[in-house]
Order: C-alpha cells, then sequence, then structure tokens
C-alpha cells in the first residue's frame, strides 16, 4: 500500500511541478531561478538592498526606524516566502517550495493579493525592526497560515504611511542601484535623498475621509498626530489611485535576482548628480511627484517616469519652461510645434485673491499627460491623456471612455480671417469648448478649473482643494525664480520638426 501510495502521488507532484515553473517562467528565466535557488541559504543576503543610507530634504525628517527598517527588508522576505525552499540539500520537493515562495510574491494575480504581500513584508520588518506598526496578519481559522491562508487586517497611520511609501521608493531604486554610484556606507558616497511622499499620504487619508478635502490640507504635515486609515481602506486608495505600487514587491524581488545575476564589471553606469540634492525648486516634476505619476498610469509611459523619481528629470526632455522661453500661448507653440510624442504639462498656481474663497492665495498644481502631442486647430482632438492634481494633495484622474475631449491648443496664425464666433485662444483639457474642465487663457496669466459635472473625458475628482462648483480660480505663479510650466516630452519619440 505504501509503494502504491507514493506512485499515486507522483503524476500530481510532476503536475505541480509544471504550474509552478510555468507561472515562475512568465516572471523570470528558469536557469536564472535555478542559478538563484542553487544559494538559497544565502537568499536573505540576495533580497537585501545595496549598501546604501537615505536622507530627506529639509526640512523633512527621514522617517524614524528608517535605516532599521530597510536593514530588515531582504530577511523578513526570505523568511516570509522562501523559508521553506531554503535547504543545504536542494532536492526536488525545496525546488517546488522555492518556486512556489516566488509565485506567491511574484506571480501575476488580482490587485489586493499583491499588495497584501508587501504589507506583510512591512509588517514583518517593522518587527525586526523594533517599529510600531498597526498592520497584522492574521491566519485563517483552520490554521493554514501559509501566503494566502489568511488576511492582512489593522491599520496604518499616517506616520506608518509616509515609513511604508518610502520603503517601497527605496525598492524601486534598488532596480536603479547596481547602475548607479553614490549612496554607499563607510564613506563611499553621499547619502541617497528620498522624495517626499507628504501628497500621497494626503491622499490616502483624504480618500478614506481621514482629513477633510478642504482649506486646512495646505497647512497639514505628516509629523501631526491623527486618525489613519484601515487596511482595507488603503488597499481600494491603492488599487484607484497608484496600482503600480501593488506590483513593488515582485518588482523588487526580481530585480534582486537579477542583479545577483549580473556581473558587477559589466554594468553600464549612469549619472547620479541629481539624486543627493533637492531640485523641486527647479522643476515641478519633482522626483516625489513623478514617482507617484509611475504608479498611476496603467500603461508604458509608466517606465519612463520610473527614472526620473530615481535620478531626477533629464533636462533634454524639456520642452517648454515659462520662466525660459516666456510666458503665453505664442511662446510656447514655438518651442512645441511639430512634436507628436508624449507630454507632461505641469501647472502652478495661485488661488485668485480678493475672493470670497477661504482659500484664496494658496498655492496647487496639477498635471496633463498626452500621448498625442500638439496641434493648432479650433477644435477638441486626442486619443488618450489623464489629468492629475500633483500638489497638495495627489489624484490621478483617467479617461472616462464618454467623450474624447482630451485637448485643445488654439492660437492666432498670421493669416487671420473673419470668425462670426470665434473660438477661445488657450490650451484647455476635457469639458467643451466655452465649458472646459482646465482651461489656461492665450498670455498664460489665469487658469480656469471647473467642477466635473463639466467634463465627460475625464474621471470625476477635484483637482484642487476646496473646489467650489463651477468656480474660477486665478494668477499664475509670478515668482521669477520659480517655474509655472513645465513641458516634459518624451525621449525616444522624434523631437519637433524643424522649421
Amino acid at each position: 500500500m505504501g509503494g502504491s501510495s507514493s506512485t499515486a502521488s507522483a503524476p500530481a507532484e510532476a503536475r505541480e511541478l509544471r504550474e509552478q515553473e510555468a507561472l515562475a517562467s512568465a516572471a523570470l528565466s528558469l536557469p536564472l531561478l535555478r542559478a538563484v535557488f542553487s544559494r538559497s541559504p544565502d537568499l536573505a543576503a540576495t533580497l537585501s538592498l545595496p549598501p546604501a543610507s537615505f536622507r530627506s530634504a529639509p526640512p523633512l525628517e527621514t522617517p524614524a526606524h528608517f535605516q532599521d527598517l530597510l536593514a530588515s527588508l531582504g530577511p523578513s522576505i526570505a523568511s516570509l516566502f522562501f523559508s521553506r525552499g531554503a535547504s543545504t540539500d536542494a532536492g526536488a520537493g525545496d525546488w517546488v517550495a522555492f518556486l512556489r515562495g516566488f509565485n506567491s510574491c511574484c506571480a501575476r494575480a488580482r490587485a489586493s493579493l499583491p499588495l497584501a504581500a508587501l504589507l506583510r513584508v512591512y509588517a514583518a520588518a517593522c518587527a525586526a525592526a523594533g517599529a510600531p506598526c498597526g498592520v497584522q496578519f492574521r491566519p485563517d481559522e483552520d490554521g493554514g497560515g501559509d501566503e494566502e491562508g489568511g488576511k492582512v487586517v489593522g491599520e496604518l497611520a499616517p506616520g506608518e504611511i509616509a515609513l511604508l511609501l518610502s520603503m517601497c521608493w527605496v525598492m524601486a531604486w534598488s532596480g536603479l542601484a547596481p547602475r548607479v554610484s553614490g549612496g554607499e556606507e563607510g564613506g563611499k558616497g553621499e547619502p541617497v535623498l528620498h522624495p517626499d511622499v507628504s501628497h500621497l499620504v494626503l491622499s490616502a487619508l483624504v480618500s478614506a475621509g481621514a482629513v477633510a478635502d478642504d482649506e486646512d490640507v495646505w497647512g497639514w504635515e505628516v509629523s501631526a498626530a491623527g486618525k489613519g486609515v484601515s487596511v482595507q481602506e488603503f488597499t481600494s486608495w491603492v488599487i484607484s489611485t497608484v496600482p503600480g505600487l501593488g506590483n513593488c514587491l515582485s518588482r523588487y524581488v526580481q530585480d534582486r535576482f537579477r542583479s545577483s545575476e549580473v556581473d558587477p564589471t559589466k554594468e553600464s553606469s549612469v549619472s547620479t548628480g541629481n539624486t543627493t540634492f533637492d531640485t523641486s525648486d527647479a522643476y515641478l516634476l519633482t522626483r516625489g511627484r513623478a514617482w507617484s505619476i509611475s504608479l498611476s498610469v496603467r500603461n508604458t509611459l509608466s517606465e519612463k517616469f520610473l527614472p526620473a523619481s530615481v535620478i531626477g528629470m533629464d533636462t533634454e526632455d524639456l520642452l517648454y519652461r515659462s520662466s525660459l522661453h516666456g510666458k503665453g500661448l505664442s511662446r510656447f507653440w514655438s518651442c512645441v510645434e511639430g512634436y507628436k510624442g508624449p507630454a507632461l504639462i505641469l501647472i502652478s498656481a495661485f488661488s485668485k485673491t480678493g475672493s470670497d474663497n477661504v482659500d484664496a492665495g494658496q498655492k496647487w498644481g496639477l498635471g496633463v499627460l498626452t500621448e498625442d502631442g500638439f496641434e493648432n486647430k479650433d477644435t477638441f482632438y486626442g486619443s488618450s491623456g489623464f489629468l492629475c492634481a500633483t500638489y497638495p494633495i495627489f489624484r490621478m484622474l483617467l479617461p472616462s471612455g464618454k467623450e474624447k475631449n482630451i485637448m485643445y491648443c488654439h492660437l492666432h496664425t498670421q493669416l487671420k480671417t473673419y470668425e462670426a464666433t470665434p473660438k477661445p485662444l488657450g490650451l484647455a483639457f476635457g469639458g467643451s469648448i466655452g465649458n472646459e474642465r482646465v482651461f489656461i487663457d492665450e498670455d498664460f496669466s489665469k487658469v480656469t478649473i471647473r467642477h466635473h459635472a463639466v467634463d465627460k473625458t475625464y474621471q470625476h475628482g477635484s483637482l484642487i482643494p476646496n473646489q467650489i462648483d463651477l468656480a474660477a480660480f486665478g494668477n499664475w505663479e509670478d515668482s521669477p525664480e520659480k517655474m509655472m510650466m513645465d513641458m516634459v516630452s518624451d525621449p525616444n519619440r522624434p523631437r519637433r520638426e524643424e522649421r
């Protein structure tokens, strides 16, 4: 009977092996995974971050326990997912267990599962680092307790959200770390500057109702004690606003496995001059905003913004900057005419003063990501685009699919003709002519933000805090040392045509 039972189990084991290998090979090659598996006792070291120290730009402070948390990251992942596959006697059974662990954190799955795995890693790393953590893993009542045999519960305080997001950014940074210099401990390099994530923390809190979307958001700080969000609320926010965050663990594990097999002497390097100083006063596309956008867009453009979140924006990709090229639609057009690739427009403005609005004089920012270039015409055009609020709260508004009024760009040419009902001159996004969701006038002196009720192109949602229905907001930021509008292009697309 024992022999019969063993024979019967063999097909099932072989079938599971095939299934696990098929799942794993969709993420990484099996030979690479075999090579990593052969060093399974050292998986904690393989999954650990490259040696580095990190700091925040003043006046922000580096989160408490941050370095200890990062030091616990690799051992926590190895313990949670690969302990059953680690063995000095690497047999077939251990190989299947190793693949199960890899697939638990790297195989494609519904959105909530990768995020739950990430939260488990965060909770385990916090425990190892002695950091406070309101997240716990609750095994199933039947005692299963494996990777999917339970659920993550608890609450994340504002400071914990900031710590988790900062950890995730470092995990993304590590994918470029083999190709960059600097940041090493022991005096070999300057500490790496990690981005400000407060706009993302505030976005999560406002989404869950823990912080009111009113004039008080401008004075809000992560360090201020306040209500947190439940794991369920945080998960809902991630799925709707920054879905790329759920892929953070999978990407990190794959990056660390690849790096373990790379010959450092053959690695190409990239400049990291921007990683050690704060560029937020020079460009509207800060590293934090670039990372937010890379987490939010659900297409190949996500990969375009990830390097900018680590090493800063490449100035060669800048098409237009109002403080450099001059304000106004004609100056703008002279820089972008003929460019047909994806572009990001970032705007910084103050709410109109002298009004009854409680947010009068407050600074805010928004962005438009378009894939269609620019055309001078008196109608809306475009196939795809995104609106986003960038400051003080981050929100991403995807296309609704109901209309295609993606973009409007209209200016007078030298050859003018009589128009009985002239169309407005300026830039617009969403809504309809005369009732645009976002409208920038010809002089670039005023930007009008209308309520989402006028727009069927982009999703509903506020682009600025405390937004009032159908209200117009005012003046562009006039400080000469501040940039008021950036245009960031895709460097891989054709440049504007010579004229």
